[in-house]
């Protein structure tokens, strides 16, 4: 604890000319009992500091500050000091600051603050404590705090400022967090995906979407950026290309009770540099369908004796992506859309007794999903599905059959395949595929009808959550901050 004198010659400016509001506070402080225990202390300062007010030998249990220290704590937090706890911001959250602490703390020249979750949170905040030491778990309960409380941009200074943190003394602790702290994202996804798994999908497969999404940044610091097609400022007749960082996003897609409704829920999101960045540094770069690869190994290795669906777009629809989800151990089922001109085969004939040579791995030609289309004599069976998008109740057409896809270089993928064609011709005819030939063409279109959530997410993120309005510009602080 600083001197009287010392503390005097500090105080004196800046009392003489203190404003209503900071003798308010000063007074409030005055009046309120601090209860600083030596034995609760866990800061050795702290516990000095508590002997020194109390006396040698007296009991720590409550004491009043006196008034030089409460004109001290009053000047070094620039006459901004707040007695009450930030609960009044939401009825959620609670966030509690121990007069002593702050009165040590500020003369100390940093600041203690405990983060106070509701009781229903805090289970799911703890299971993610062992990832982090315990000082860089309290700062980043406090990141976290901020970030749901704060509006409009989502930075560490707007995280901060939110829980009345402005003028932290040690506000860089926070930044790194983010830039140079060492916990890793992907062991924190692993956990997510467990905690999401337990509370929505229980039981059933796992229905999961996969897709990718563009966060337009600039900035010369940012290396991993690229130029890339903007699907959301583009238009039917004008392609417009934005500057910024591609995210592949992995999504539970789980009905929520309370909203009636399927949620994509993200648990796990990588950045895919760009081509340059990769020449740049010397590594070879990944397209889209060998990233989705490594995440669906990924998932595998989370959740081994889970049935899994993973549902993409047209991007995936990769013959070595497919192969290579059918090929684990426990299969991956896929769903995806399907070229109406892919090479489809019939299975091989089965192998004659003395026949000579290698066993054929396809059988003959099938015509391509555009001549089904095209044909008079294809069978359209008409369905009503109960859910169509925003719709409740959707009349399609629909026609099915199983084959074999095939590419030079590549095993074949025994496929369902099912064409789309809509009656009432608002939206074209689409093919789609499913890695499992036999799944009903019914469940097909339910599930790849769930991967639109995935489009609502990334749209509410950039709404709702800031997505886009970070300043970060280091390598692991990008890597952490969206998908955190």
């Amino acid at each position: 604890m600083p001197s009287s004198k010392s503390a005097k010659n500090r105080v004196s400016p800046v009392a003489t000319t203190a404003s209503d509001d900071n003798q308010t506070a000063a007074h409030q402080l005055r009046c309120v009992d601090i209860r600083m225990t030596v034995a609760s202390c866990d800061v050795p300062e702290m516990r000095g500091a508590c002997r020194a007010m109390v006396g040698p030998g007296a009991r720590p249990a409550i004491r009043r500050p006196p008034e030089s220290q409460a004109s001290l704590v009053t000047a070094l937090h620039g006459g901004k000091f707040r007695s009450l706890p930030l609960s009044g911001l939401c009825p959620l959250v609670g966030v509690e600051r121990d007069l002593s602490a702050i009165a040590f703390a500020l003369s100390a020249g940093r600041s203690r603050v405990m983060v106070r979750f509701p009781t229903e949170m805090v289970p799911t905040i703890q299971a993610f404590a062992g990832l982090f030491s315990p000082s860089v778990f309290q700062h980043a309960q406090v990141l976290l705090m901020g970030t749901i409380l704060a509006p409009g941009q989502r930075m560490v200074t707007s995280a901060l400022r939110v829980l009345g943190l402005d003028q932290e003394s040690s506000f860089q602790n926070y930044h790194r967090v983010l830039n140079r702290a060492k916990w890793s994202g992907l062991a924190a996804a692993g956990i997510l995906l467990r905690l999401l798994v337990r509370a929505f999908a229980p039981l059933g497969p796992l229905i999961v979407g996969i897709d990718e999404t563009l966060e337009r940044r600039r900035g010369k610091r940012i290396t991993a950026k690229g130029t890339y097609y903007d699907p959301v400022r583009s238009s039917k007749n004008i392609i417009v290309k934005s500057t910024g960082l591609r995210w592949i996003s992995m999504m539970l897609l789980a009905p929520i009770p309370w909203a009636d409704c399927v949620w994509a829920l993200p648990f796990l999101t990588a950045l895919m540099p760009s081509k340059q960045h990769c020449q740049d540094k010397g590594r070879r770069y990944k397209t889209v369908s060998e990233w989705a690869q490594q995440m669906i190994s990924q998932l595998r290795r989370w959740m081994p004796k889970r049935d899994i669906v993973v549902v993409a777009d047209g991007n995936y629809s990769v013959l070595k992506l497919l192969s290579h989800c059918i090929s684990l151990p426990n299969p991956v089922t896929m769903v995806t859309r399907l070229r109406l001109n892919a090479a489809l085969y019939d299975p091989p004939a089965p192998r004659k007794p003395g026949q000579l040579g290698r066993q054929p791995i396809k059988g003959d030609r099938l015509p391509t999903m555009k001549a089904v289309i095209e044909a008079e004599d294809t069978r359209w069976t008409r369905i009503v599905l109960p859910k169509w998008y925003s719709q409740q109740e959707r009349p399609i057409e629909i026609v099915s059959a199983t084959a074999l896809w095939y590419h030079t270089g590549v095993k074949p993928v025994p496929i369902r395949w099912v064409v789309v064609r809509d009656p009432l011709e608002k939206f074209p005819t689409q093919a789609l595929l499913c890695t499992d030939p036999l799944v009903d063409p019914v469940q097909i279109l339910s599930w790849f009808m769930l991967r639109w959530q995935v489009e609502t997410t990334f749209q509410e993120t950039r709404t709702h959550l800031g997505v886009e309005t970070q300043r970060q510009w280091s390598d692991l602080a990008i890597h952490r901050t969206t998908p955190a």
